[in-house]
């Protein structure tokens, strides 16, 4: 029995949808071409295996490292990312082609010296694609030229979030709090290094190297002395030419899941929860987030009092309306030892396995697994296409 399904979720008719026979047709897309090609993989296995079989039919589709859209085995186990086996998908599939004029909601599929065969109608697109060429608004811009329901952000939350600079520019010019930064463009490093490394230098140490637009961790160095950022510069400009540079925050780090509201109600916050890691792990890299889970503690609800908890809800849902997000997001801050809440960043499709940290807050709050899979769904229907 799954609990605390949303009004919406629960009393929605298959009649009142566009829908397939008595069921809402769902594509799941995934992989990608970005580095978080596994992590996307394995956000959908769990997706796969949750969601509600009976109230949807699902549609697999998995995007190669090449960009090729095709059709997925509906099977969850080789998809999960663990010790010994990183997922892929395989170029092998049968091609697919996505609708590109109003009205069509007809996916086609695509075989060698054949021609276009119908798949058939899609009510919604659920995108789990992390990273750049997915979850940057490239693939939220597709669907929305196809004039296609889809779940999560639009094109200008989900390309300004993606990118660590302008997030900040945004979260500044609405007065939210951030930490001391500063950025490094591809032109600056070529031309004028060492007048970026200067710029660098202003910040305290430590500090952390970032990659501007990538996620799970990739290319991120904590850097504690100024003779190591070169190198760690250099390190980040592999996975992005586009550099940003952190100050160091001492404090908690606490995240919070946010959800939008039905129809014209506030964004709903989530319990906090907050990361500690430990087993030889500087920070929160990719080893302990998916592979080494005994190095990581994720709590929820935080052990925060209640006057911090009510300004990390608050910062959270104040940073999902500056940005104009949609659907959900994480919004991830620090607390300081004094107690204050500083902003680090939103992520607009956050991790999405059953231990990740934006279901396991949302378990904490009282929406199950499937009930947040269903209600993220529901949210996607329920919205128009085109300008809102």
């Amino acid at each position: 029995m799954r609990k605390n399904m949303t009004e919406h979720a629960a009393t929605a008719r298959p009649e009142d949808h566009p829908g397939q026979g008595d069921r809402i047709r769902v594509a799941v897309v995934f992989g990608g071409r970005s580095e978080e090609h596994p992590v996307s993989c394995s956000t959908a296995a769990s997706v796969l295996s949750a969601i509600d079989r009976e109230r949807y039919e699902v549609i697999p589709i998995g995007i190669t490292r090449q960009g090729q859209w095709v059709v997925v085995d509906d099977d969850p186990e080789p998809l999960r990312l663990r010790p010994g086996q990183t997922p892929e998908v395989a170029a092998a599939g049968t091609g697919v082609i996505v609708p590109m004029q109003v009205g069509d909601r007809a996916l086609k599929t695509l075989e060698a010296g054949q021609p276009p065969a119908v798949l058939g109608d899609v009510d919604v697109v659920l995108p789990l694609v992390h990273g750049p060429f997915g979850e940057d608004g490239t693939l939220q811009g597709l669907f929305e030229l196809a004039d296609m329901r889809y779940v999560g952000c639009g094109v200008l939350a989900s390309a300004v979030m993606m990118d660590k600079h302008y997030m900040k520019v945004v979260f500044e010019a609405a007065g939210l709090p951030v930490g001391p930064y500063r950025v490094i463009t591809d032109r600056q490093w070529r031309s004028e290094p060492d007048a970026a490394l200067a710029r660098v230098g202003e910040l305290e140490f430590p500090v952390f190297v970032k990659p501007c637009r990538a996620g799970s961790s990739f290319g991120i160095t904590r850097v504690t002395e100024p003779t190591g950022l070169r190198e760690a510069i250099e390190e980040a400009r592999r996975h992005d030419p586009k550099v940003i540079v952190e100050q160091g925050i001492v404090g908690r780090e606490i995240e919070c899941g946010v959800l939008q509201g039905h129809g014209t109600d506030a964004p709903r916050v989530s319990e906090p929860g907050e990361i500690v890691v430990a087993g030889g792990h500087d920070f929160y890299d990719f080893d302990a987030k998916y592979l080494d889970g005994a190095s990581v503690q994720l709590t929820s609800p935080a052990e925060v009092d209640d006057q911090v908890k009510a300004r990390v809800q608050q910062v959270a849902r104040d940073a999902f309306e500056a940005a104009g997000c949609e659907g959900l997001a994480r919004v991830d801050s620090f607390v300081t030892p004094d107690g204050q809440v500083i902003l680090n960043e939103i992520n607009t499709m956050p991790g999405f396995t059953p231990s990740s940290m934006f279901p396991v807050m949302w378990a904490a709050t009282g929406l199950d697994y499937p009930s947040l899979v269903d209600d993220l769904i529901t949210l996607a229907m329920e919205r128009p296409t085109g300008l809102r």
